[in-house]
């Protein structure tokens, strides 16, 4: 399919934006892209500017933002009542949450060196320390 008047295909769009097609139909199921225009033939034809919100989507995805949080920050960027503080602030708090999955996954971690040191790999998996630790039935 060709482009008509500034309208992209799906196929297009996704190519442009570096995406698969699906990402495309779920952002528009998500409500982060406007609804397209259907041609007469009823296949969608998206607007150029579409491209940079798909790049800005991905890109928020990247820095670990939830569909969400995009959403907050598309809306703050056409909200005249906010500001660039507003942006830090959910940029901020998505570095705290990052910090503590980062805090989490350390501690996954010191778990699991601990117990594969404790596994010698040389007993019947009837006596693996790592899979006893897991079936422990303790509550904390």
């Amino acid at each position: 399919m060709t482009t008509h008047s500034g309208s992209l295909s799906i196929g297009q769009l996704a190519k442009r934006a570096g995406v698969d097609v699906e990402t495309v139909r779920y952002s528009a199921r998500e409500g982060l892209l406007v609804e397209p225009q259907r041609r007469q033939s009823g296949y969608r034809q998206y607007r150029n500017d579409t491209v940079g919100r798909l790049l800005f989507i991905r890109r928020a995805k990247e820095l670990g933002f939830t569909l969400k949080e995009i959403s907050e920050l598309l809306s703050l960027r056409i909200d005249e009542d906010k500001t660039c503080a507003d942006v830090r602030q959910q940029a901020e708090a998505k570095l705290v949450d990052i910090e503590e999955r980062i805090r989490s996954l350390q501690r996954m971690k010191r778990a699991l060196v601990k117990l594969t040191r404790q596994c010698q790999g040389s007993s019947p998996t009837s006596e693996c320390p790592i899979l006893e630790s897991l079936d422990r039935k303790e509550t904390n």
